[in-house]
């Protein structure tokens, strides 16, 4: 065989190769992430950085199917990462036992779960726990239908509701505090995963009022109204922001949320470079979207907890309310 004939049949051996090497690299070269529309900010802003950084090398997708829609697939074992905004449920932490799912819980950022209305409403200056509940819970249901059957000052007008959807971990959050129950609620509302729909709704009608996470009405304070919450009867009215969520005084609706990653997943380069990144940037990109970093004793304590693989919940399975940040970092240093 000439040499150039032997060039040629390299050529042709490596070209042969090619579509066997390619689908494998680009597999390997991927970071899949799906659950909390809420910390989808957060995590989207963390990986538009982190693959500009790598140039394209490594991809990192993000998706929305709720805290509870992403632990679904998260416990099958389908994503690296699973976003959340309550910590993982007895339920789900079975399922992933069961698959022989392990995993790090790492908490991100703190959330003002925000009651929001239509700012051309005018006779909605604050609303208490209670005032709440009486909409929200079951037995509301097609009979506490108008405004003024919550206060009888206010006008006969149509209550338009708009919340998140029972696979979402705001829809857990939210009922357990206002409700008393998680997944307590009355069903004739408008519901959805993706708080964006939810946003739309209550900008486009004077009657409605709805609640997502912060980041969701900080952009779009032109649109919305966030609502004072009164706690217990007698406190003050509180609006959500950093401060009165660092204070402990935005009650009960403040929560940390985070994100869960696949044990076996950090043995992936990719991952793991990942995850640090998030835990390196995360701080700065979840005060860009508006919401309240951790301080940063709590991301150097997330790495350490990965480095000694120090895997599980410091919650006992259940969507806790009113926890602190202190309260938090407590827990977490003891895992």
């Amino acid at each position: 065989m000439t040499f150039s004939n032997t060039l040629a049949a390299a050529g042709l051996a490596a070209a042969a190769l090619i579509p066997t090497l390619l689908p494998a690299a680009a597999t390997a070269q991927v970071v899949k992430i799906d659950g909390s529309s809420t910390v989808y900010p957060v995590t989207e802003g963390v990986a538009e950085d982190f693959q500009k950084s790598k140039r394209g090398a490594i991809k990192v997708t993000v998706g929305i199917s709720g805290t509870g829609g992403g632990f679904k697939k998260f416990c099958r074992g389908e994503t690296d990462i699973s976003n959340a905004s309550r910590p993982i449920l007895a339920k789900e932490m079975a399922d992933c036992k069961a698959a022989g799912i392990e995993y790090f819980e790492l908490p991100v950022a703190f959330d003002a779960l925000t009651v929001v209305m239509n700012p051309k409403n005018s006779f909605i200056k604050q609303l208490s726990v209670e005032e709440l509940k009486k909409i929200w819970e079951p037995a509301a249901q097609g009979k506490l239908t108008h405004w003024n059957q919550v206060n009888p000052a206010w006008p006969d007008a149509p209550i338009k509701l708009f919340g998140a959807g029972s696979d979402s971990g705001t829809f857990d959050y939210f009922t357990e505090a206002i409700v008393g129950k998680a997944k307590s609620s009355r069903g004739d509302y408008t519901a959805s995963e993706d708080d964006n729909v939810l946003v739309q709704g209550v900008a486009q009608d004077v009657n409605a009022i709805g609640y997502f996470g912060y980041a969701y009405y900080a952009e779009n304070q032109s649109r919305l109204r966030a609502v004072p919450i009164v706690d217990k009867p007698g406190s003050a009215p509180v609006l959500p922001s950093a401060t009165s969520v660092l204070d402990g005084s935005y009650q009960p609706l403040s929560r940390p949320i985070f994100i869960y990653v696949n044990a076996k997943a950090m043995a992936k380069p990719e991952v793991k470079e990942f995850v640090e990144y998030y835990m390196r940037e995360g701080a700065r990109l979840a005060q860009e979207v508006k919401y309240v970093p951790l301080p940063s004793v709590a991301y150097k304590t997330n790495l350490e907890h990965l480095a000694k693989g120090k895997k599980g919940t410091v919650f006992g399975g259940t969507a806790e309310v009113g926890v602190t940040i202190e309260a938090l970092l407590a827990r977490e240093a003891k895992l």
